[in-house]
């Protein structure tokens, strides 16, 4: 198969038009190869971080809850990364973590010998209302920390990259 003239041409200048170009780019910047990228990192294992609101004295809400916080490190364990939730209650929520009032007691037992990487913490601000209401101290379940106002420490693990789950 002979080509033409004509094709010869064309495809000489198809050929030119790719070449020029990139001739130029390479003198103009050198043409060194690009430095080699360093070699990567063992990735370290993710960290998932969770905080779990509470705001209701609903035994049904608090129960999705505990659920929740019983599923989600299962799913991760399987992948082999780490999990951490944090629960914060607030309002009608603080009842879920009271030592008089928690209809989940039992369930906040057991979610914590299986789950050893869970904080609960209580809005101060709503205990301190409880006190005052009710006139007489707010006592909590064991290992239960104190935060100055818990939607503000929803806000504060949010913007730290926490994820957030409603039950």
């Amino acid at each position: 198969m002979r080509f033409s003239r004509r094709e010869l041409i064309i495809a000489v200048g198809l050929i030119l038009a790719f070449l020029v170009p990139l001739t130029v780019t390479l003198l103009l910047t050198g043409s060194q190869a690009a430095p080699a990228k360093p070699p990567a990192k063992a990735s370290p294992v993710a960290m998932h971080r969770l905080v779990l609101p509470i705001n209701t004295d609903d035994p049904t809400t608090m129960r999705a809850l505990i659920s929740t916080s019983l599923n989600l490190p299962k799913y991760y364990q399987e992948r082999n990364e780490a999990f951490t939730i944090e629960v914060v209650a607030y309002n009608a929520g603080v009842h879920m973590l009271r030592a008089d009032t928690s209809p989940v007691k039992d369930l906040l037992r057991v979610l914590r010998s299986v789950n050893p990487n869970i904080r609960f913490v209580v809005c101060d601000a709503t205990r301190l209302g409880m006190e005052r209401q009710e006139g007489r101290p707010v006592t909590l379940i064991d290992n239960v920390d104190l935060v100055p106002s818990g939607p503000g420490r929803i806000i504060e693990l949010q913007e730290a990259g926490w994820s957030y789950i409603r039950s």
